[in-house]
């Protein structure tokens, strides 16, 4: 299994939610919110993300109301 890129990862990361322990450790992040019913902070637009709703219905009208 390779190794968490956590440095190259960080710099990607849009999560606004400081104190989260999973911020850089994508696996664990996805695993989070996959067991949560939610969708990590990287599939959100900046402004979507910032409201902190992950929930896939939002991920859906988002996406829905960009492609109209």
């Amino acid at each position: 299994m390779r190794e968490c890129k956590t440095g190259d990862n960080m710099a990607k990361c849009n999560c606004t939610y400081e104190p989260c322990p999973r911020k850089g450790l994508c696996c664990e992040c996805i695993k989070y919110h996959r067991e949560a019913g939610e969708l990590p902070a990287c599939y959100f637009p900046p402004e979507i993300e910032r409201t902190n709703d992950r929930s896939v219905e939002k991920f859906i009208a988002t996406y829905q109301k960009r492609r109209r």
